[in-house]
């Protein structure tokens, strides 16, 4: 049975069940500080890594809009803990240690040609280097790079370092530190703590574990959304399947919103007590869990959202790197700006807030409380407004910036 979500109540209901299992309506859901930041993970299952650098990286925005008190240097603490690794979900992620086994069908399907990561390997080059790191330790990447003159006689930078990302697909490395973006790399056997499940799962124990980890972390999943970028056939067919098997035994239910799409969701979720609301504003990062899938966005909270910094300059239509905007429990709107680390600076380029039910001063009270705590996350003293949209708010957002606008003088 499909239950047909027709009042906006219910929408209502779908969408806080949503926010919830992302930890975005309450203000300190896994707690604060590093031990905050290590449950955040575990709870919402990755965190996309990404070098776009206009606003703080977005594998530090994401735990920064969960966790308070969290500092950017906390990612790399985990990483030498033990407490999360780096590899590929859809994209390069800072993953659970606890999740480990589960990275290994995609490293056997590299390695063994099922799939590939560079279309030709050079197998003698990874030998060497997989030699050398096992007699000598670890190597940074930039040892790699830096080695322009071939000092040691056998290497250029260019292959080596592709060798070296090759064998991290495969499963032979593991990113043991960094260091901003300079990786350095160990054996697999010396990085992955001996407690670590390290046994390939089956194809039932890897679907299980996509449908229980996305119905925790989403709250409601679609069938399409629940394999997002995975293009293992036989993974999509088991995951099928066991999201048939758990509607017919009732322990799932699935809800038809406006636009037909489907969402799945544990039996019950929708009698219990509504999640509640705060009057908050959130700024999230482009590649944050709970907007990277943009269909599923679309579909539950009616809100089209696209990264235009890979649009052409001329036909962006909000800015090169625009952030969603979180107010209560809907998206409304975005906000394209750069963060002048020298000056100290945050430039708002441009704010564009779409039609809502909300009081305008509210959300600009909202606004303002949201841009004060940005700030402090881009270490920046000061902010300034460029353009508004719509412009009827421009006044009251310049006054009510004024303080923080004042530090630019």
């Amino acid at each position: 049975m499909t239950i047909k979500i027709k009042r906006p109540q219910e929408l209502v209901r779908l969408r806080r069940l949503a926010l919830a299992a992302q930890g975005l309506l309450q203000t300190q859901p896994y707690g604060r500080g590093l031990a905050g930041a290590r449950k955040a993970i575990n709870h919402i299952g990755y965190v996309q890594i990404d070098t776009i650098s206009v606003v703080e990286r977005a594998h530090y925005h994401v735990f920064h809009s969960r966790v308070p008190g969290f500092k950017p240097a906390m990612t790399d603490q985990m990483l030498v803990d033990g407490d999360i690794f780096e590899y590929w979900s859809h994209a390069a992620a800072f993953l659970p240690i606890a999740d480990f086994r589960f990275s290994l069908p995609y490293k056997h399907a590299i390695k063994s040609g099922q799939t590939h990561w560079y279309k030709t390997r050079d197998k003698k080059l990874m030998s060497e280097l997989l030699a050398r790191i096992r007699s000598d330790g670890p190597i940074r990447s930039r040892d790699v790079e830096a080695n322009t003159e071939k000092r040691s006689g056998w290497w250029d930078w260019k292959p080596a370092k592709k060798a070296l990302e090759q064998m991290y697909m495969e499963g032979d490395l593991m990113v043991s530190n960094r260091e901003g973006f300079q990786k350095t790399y160990d054996l697999t056997e010396r990085v992955l703590p001996s407690h670590v499940n390290s046994q390939m799962p089956s194809m039932e124990e890897f679907a299980a574990h996509i449908v229980d980890q996305q119905l925790r972390c989403h709250g409601l999943v679609s069938l399409k959304g629940l394999t997002y970028q995975r293009r293992n056939a036989e993974l999509r067919k088991a995951v099928k399947a066991l999201i048939n098997e758990r509607l017919a035994q009732r322990t799932l239910e699935q809800a038809q919103v406006s636009c037909g799409e489907v969402f799945i969701f544990e039996a019950g979720a929708l009698e219990r007590p509504l999640p509640r609301s705060n009057s908050r504003m959130l700024i999230l990062s482009p590649f944050d869990n709970s907007i990277i899938q943009r269909e599923r966005l679309k579909a539950l909270f009616q809100y089209q959202y696209q990264l235009e910094c890979y649009v052409p300059a001329a036909k962006r239509q909000y800015g090169y790197f625009c952030l969603p905007l979180l107010y209560r429990d809907e998206f409304i709107g975005q906000m394209d700006c750069k963060a002048h680390r020298k000056a100290k600076h945050l430039e708002i380029k441009s704010l564009h807030l779409e039609q809502h039910k909300f009081d305008e001063e509210s959300v600009i009270t909202a606004f303002v409380d949201a841009i004060t705590k940005f700030c402090h996350f881009q270490k920046c003293d000061s902010v300034s407004l460029t353009k508004v949209h719509p412009r009827h708010l421009a006044r009251g957002l310049h006054s009510a910036l004024k303080p923080l606008q004042a530090a630019a003088e």
